[in-house]
């Protein structure tokens, strides 16, 4: 990983990482995917994914794979959970660690999660940047995007917590 100076800024790492829009929002790049097993699966993928203020949210989905979150540099990064049996949490991820920030978050398949990009006084970045370990590998088809329907049928005495997270664009 190289390193990220104090000044850098979301528009240089979007560039200098070949980073692409994700459809979750944020921008990506896979930098890893291991060879298919015999049934044509992946058993592992890694991306670099970076939220800024552009683009600050990676809206509420849920993957069947586990996800292993790490987290590089830029500002803090607030994770909102729902577990399978509807528990809401929160995590921040970021490099205080004496605020309660984790460096590495896992993420169990089956987990609806959502990230925001956390801009505030104390630091001076218009990004977070992470990578993703996914095991087994990253697939579109494992992945879907929260609706509003969906709050409203699994999780509705979450809706007003939520309803934010939701991607409403085509992008």
């Amino acid at each position: 990983m190289p390193t990220v100076t104090a000044n850098a800024t979301a528009e240089q790492l979007i560039d200098q990482l070949a980073l692409e829009a994700h459809v979750e929002g944020g921008y990506f790049r896979r930098t890893y995917e291991a060879e298919s097993d015999a049934h044509g699966r992946c058993p592992g993928t890694s991306i670099y994914y970076l939220l800024s203020t552009q683009s600050p949210t990676g809206h509420l989905h849920c993957n069947k794979s586990d996800i292993i979150h790490y987290y590089h540099a830029g500002a803090p990064i607030r994770y909102t959970l729902v577990d399978p049996q509807g528990e809401l949490r929160h995590v921040i991820m970021g490099n205080r660690v004496e605020r309660g920030e984790l460096p590495q978050l896992m993420v169990s398949g089956g987990t609806w999660k959502a990230s925001e990009l956390i801009v505030d006084s104390d630091q001076s970045y218009d990004f977070g940047l992470i990578s993703e370990a996914v095991i087994p590998g990253f697939n579109y088809s494992d992945m879907q995007l929260a609706t509003r329907q969906d709050l409203e049928q699994r999780w509705p005495q979450h809706l007003e917590q939520l309803k934010h997270l939701i991607k409403t664009d085509s992008r």
